[in-house]
Formats: C-alpha cells, structure tokens, sequence
C-alpha cells in the first residue's frame, strides 16, 4: 500500500490565513461589523465594543485602512469630524462576513 504525497501549504501562500490576517483577530471583525451597521464614528465604535482601549481600536482601525478594507474621512468642522466607511474593497469582504455570521450563529444556537 502506498502512501498518498500532501503537498505542503506554505502558510504565506494560504489564502485563508491571508485573509484572516487582514479581518482575523479579537477586534477587526466585530469594528467591521459596527461599521457595516453604520456606527462609524470613533467615540461610538468604542463605546460599542466592551473592552476596546483607545490605543486599541486606533491601531485596528489604521491596519483595516493600510490594508485598503476601510476609508477615513475627515470632515472640516469644528471640533473636527472622523468617519469610517468600507471602501470598495472592504465591500466585497461583506458576503465573506455574511457567510462567516451566519455559520456562527447555526452554531451557537447549537451549543445551547
């Protein structure tokens, strides 16, 4: 009997280890999911998200718009305003966000 070859994956070269390096984590999904509903002011997402730090949902939000998924816009009022907002790229991350809610919630109702 032989034995089948596994090709080994390089971990950088996984399509889904690439992906949830830029949407994985503690605190990206659930920012993104805040912003999707239309909570996309900084004092809101962080009063939203029990346990955030500032610092913390700073340094998230700045990777999620280095990594092109959301866009700041900054608005010239006095005190100046900020608002995030998916950009077209963080759009089409939505039906993968859907996908992954709605498997989450199939199993959470069956852990009760």
């Amino acid at each position: 009997m032989s034995e089948k070859k596994v090709k080994k994956i390089d971990v950088f070269e996984c399509p889904v280890t690439y992906t949830m390096q830029k949407i994985g984590g503690k605190w990206k999904p659930i920012v993104l999911f805040l912003i999707v509903q239309g909570i996309n002011r900084f004092g809101k997402l962080q009063r939203s998200i029990e346990g955030i730090s500032k610092q913390m949902l700073t340094k998230q939000l700045r990777e999620l718009e280095a990594d092109g998924i959301l866009e700041r816009k900054v608005y010239a009022e006095v005190p100046p305003r900020v608002e995030y907002f998916l950009s077209p790229l963080g759009e089409s991350l939505m039906p993968v966000i859907k996908s992954m809610k709605k498997w989450g919630l199939a199993q959470m109702n069956n852990d009760k």
